[in-house]
This record gives C-alpha cells, sequence and structure tokens, in this order.
C-alpha cells in the first residue's frame, strides 16, 4: 500500500515575537527581534543576561486559574499552541473519530520551572511540602498528555525527546503515523520553557550562551561575530492530516509534508560533527524520502543557532549535499528573531516554512553584519523576501548528535509527482 499522503491544516505559534500566530509571523517577516534582558528572574550573578522570553502570557485567558497553577510554563504552552491549530484548522473534534487521532509534542528539557521551585520548596520547608503534582508536572510527555485530555483525543500519544531537534522530531514521527494509517490526524510540534536560573547555569558554565548582555544584535547566526545562542521559549504545534480525510471535510490546506530524514552524528554530547557529515545524512534521507532534488528547494529555514561551531558545520553539510545549487538557495536562521527555543525551535521553524510556502515569502537573518569565510552562502541577511516558494525546508539539530529534516510543498490540488 502507498503511504497517505500528508498535509497540514492549521498551525499555532507563541514565542518572543508574538503571542499567537499572527503576530509571530508578522514579526519574522518584519525582522523585529525578541531580545531584551531577563525578567524572570535575577540574573545579576551569571556571566550571560539576556533572552527571548515571552511577554504577557496570561494562561488564564484559555483555561482556568487552578488548572493553570497545576500545569507547567511549556505544557501551558503547548496546549495554547494547540488551541490557535485547531482554530486555524477549523476543525471540530467532536465530529470526527478521536480514536484515530493522536498527539506527538516534543521538548527537550519539560517542567524546569516545576523542578526547580519545588525543589526549593524541598530544601527549605521540607519533603512533606511538596506538590503531589510534581511529577505530572515536569516530565516531558505531560505536554503531549495533557494535549489529549483537553481535547479527548484517544489516539497514539507520546513526547519526543531528542534536546533541539524535539519538535522537528514530533512532526516527522506525527507524518509517519498518519502515512502509514495509524492515524487520520495529530496534533504535532514542540513546547519549551526553561528560561530559569537552573536551565541558564548550566547553559552558562557550559559557554554555549552569548555574553553580549548589552548588544541587541547579540544573536547572530552565521555572522563572524558570533559567541554563542541566545535561549528563548515557546511552542509550535501543527495539525496535520491525510489528505482523504482532510478533503473530505472539506479543510483549507496550508501545504503538504513530503520529507522526513533522520540521522546520529554519533559524535560528541553537545558539538555537532565538525564535517557536517550527520547534518548531510539527514538531510539527504529527507531528500530522498521527498523525491525532488536540491535544485527544487526554495527556502532552507537553517537551524543557526549563531554559534561559532554549529553555524560552520551546519554550512558544510548544506555545501555537500546541494553542492553547486548551495550558492544559490535563500537560507535564514528565524532563531535570529526569536532565540533558541531548544525543544519548541523545529516546530517553530515549522510553522515558518509552511507559512513561506502559503504567503510566498522568506524570512530575514536580522542582525547580519560581519561576514565569516566559513558562512559564505546566501543567508538572506537582515531584510525578508517576498517571492514564490513552492518547496521549503528546516533543518533541525539537538545535543547527543540527534538530527531532524523536514520539507514541505506549497498546496497545490495537482498529484505529487513521485
Amino acid at each position: 500500500m502507498s503511504p497517505r499522503r500528508v498535509v497540514v491544516t492549521g498551525v499555532g505559534a507563541i514565542a518572543a515575537v508574538g503571542n499567537d500566530t499572527a503576530s509571530y509571523w508578522e514579526g519574522l517577516k518584519k525582522g523585529v527581534s525578541g531580545i531584551g534582558p531577563l525578567t524572570q528572574f535575577d540574573a545579576a550573578a551569571y556571566p550571560s543576561r539576556i533572552a527571548f522570553e515571552v511577554k504577557g502570557f496570561e494562561p488564564e485567558k484559555f483555561m482556568e486559574k487552578k488548572e493553570a497553577r497545576r500545569i507547567d510554563r511549556y505544557a501551558q504552552f503547548a496546549i495554547w499552541g494547540t488551541q490557535q491549530a485547531l482554530q486555524d484548522a477549523a476543525l471540530d473534534v467532536a465530529k470526527i473519530d478521536r480514536d484515530r487521532m493522536g498527539v506527538v509534542v516534543g521538548s527537550g528539557i519539560g517542567g524546569f520551572h516545576t523542578l526547580e521551585e519545588q525543589h526549593t520548596i524541598l530544601v527549605k520547608r521540607g519533603p512533606d511540602r511538596v506538590s503531589p503534582f510534581i511529577i505530572p508536572m515536569l516530565i516531558i510527555n505531560l505536554g503531549a498528555g495533557l494535549v489529549a485530555m483537553r481535547w479527548k483525543l484517544r489516539g497514539l500519544n507520546y513526547g519526543a525527546v531528542t534536546a533541539c531537534a524535539s519538535g522537528a522530531h514530533a512532526i516527522g514521527l506525527a507524518a509517519r503515523a498518519i502515512e502509514r494509517g495509524d492515524a487520520d490526524v495529530m496534533v504535532a510540534g514542540g513546547a519549551e520553557a526553561a528560561v530559569t536560573p537552573f536551565g541558564f547555569a548550566g547553559f552558562c558554565n557550559m559557554g554555549a550562551l552569548s555574553t553580549r548582555n548589552d548588544d541587541p544584535a547579540a544573536c547572530c547566526p552565521f555572522d563572524a561575530r558570533r559567541d554563542g545562542f541566545v535561549m528563548g521559549e515557546g511552542s509550535g504545534i501543527a495539525i496535520l492530516e491525510s489528505l482523504e480525510h482532510a478533503t473530505a471535510r472539506g479543510a483549507r490546506i496550508h501545504a503538504e509534508v513530503i520529507g522526513f530524514g533522520a540521522s546520529s552524528d554519533a559524535h560528541h554530547m553537545t558539538a555537532p560533527d565538525p564535517t557536517g557529515g550527520g547534518a548531510a545524512l539527514a538531510m539527504r534521507r529527507c531528500f530522498e524520502d521527498a523525491g525532488v532534488g536540491p535544485e527544487e528547494v526554495d527556502y532552507l529555514n537553517a537551524h543557526g543557532t549563531s554559534t561559532q561551531l554549529n553555524d560552520k558545520c551546519e554550512t558544510a553539510g548544506i555545501k555537500t549535499v546541494f553542492g553547486p545549487v548551495a550558492r544559490k538557495l535563500k537560507i535564514s536562521s528565524t532563531k535570529s528573531m526569536i532565540g533558541h527555543t531548544l525543544g519548541a525551535s523545529g516546530a517553530l521553524e515549522f510553522v515558518a516554512i509552511v507559512l513561506a510556502t502559503r504567503d510566498g515569502f522568506i524570512p530575514p537573518t536580522i542582525n547580519y553584519a560581519k561576514p565569516d569565510p566559513d558562512c559564505d552562502l546566501d543567508y538572506t541577511p537582515n531584510t525578508g523576501v517576498a517571492r514564490g516558494v513552492r518547496v521549503a525546508m528546516s533543518n533541525s539539530f539537538g545535543f547527543g548528535g540527534q538530527n531532524a529534516v523536514l520539507m514541505v510543498r506549497k498546496w497545490e490540488t495537482t498529484e505529487r509527482k513521485n
């Protein structure tokens, strides 16, 4: 049996440039930066004191206050992203077979806010004062579990955990489930809220974060001045459906998912393969799955973290896979505007490539001022470009060398050629 076609009928997003999908996409198109001084805790003692924080988020607008107190911030983001995506898809779950609708929501870290808060209570007030909700509040699979409970979705359900590739893996695995016939509809994406004292301390001491605290252009992917990533938070969620299911209910279709590729660097706990070999393998597998060639890709949303190693190695991987076409390819890192949202990044970037194909617009890499000889491709510097985007792909690479690449095609009513 041939794999079923998978389409995107709804998307939802929350990030530092906007608390809903429309403002998120508008911010990316305009090249708006969501960076600012840390506000969620006193960072005076930290070498890095900047972040891309979600601002003015009020979970009480879509859930009861009592419920919000029992749900970690990362899962609140996942629920809000899902609510937006379902609304965008005009999907009334009460009218479909919810045994055939599942959820895969990834996160790299999960409930860090809860973990730190409850550990402080343990130390200061004793074990009997620790919340009985601590475990379900902090474990990563509860992001997906809570989404399923809220909308009574009884299909397959789990959390993908592959560090910064979690959101991309979640979407790729959800698409596979539909292709195989294991589900008709999937909620898929990622969520993260790790802007916490503990999280920041770990990344700072690893030397991963930018320390250019007074520079609003501190997050500058592929630029020679880059000195580390700037952490962000948020969620990206997509509604995936089989083409048959979407067509039967008369759904508006944003794009078609045509490719998913994954690989492992098998190299180092945190550093990427210096040759870009693992990234290249995931990209090749995505091309093989999609049945298209490098010359057909109009836009690549890069992992582009603004770290010395990642940007250099990713560029090398792109050159390996795309060959001479690499110099003609439009690339950008939307992390320059929303920061590195860890386990949510692949999902937020998937939302970006879906909207890029839908609207014919390539968002920029902002803060690009000083070229790096090792990063010498077209990164769409500083200003976005309005142009047709028929095929777009997104790279996501995580600690542990876990790589995931997704590809979408602009929705057209003609049959797939491959």
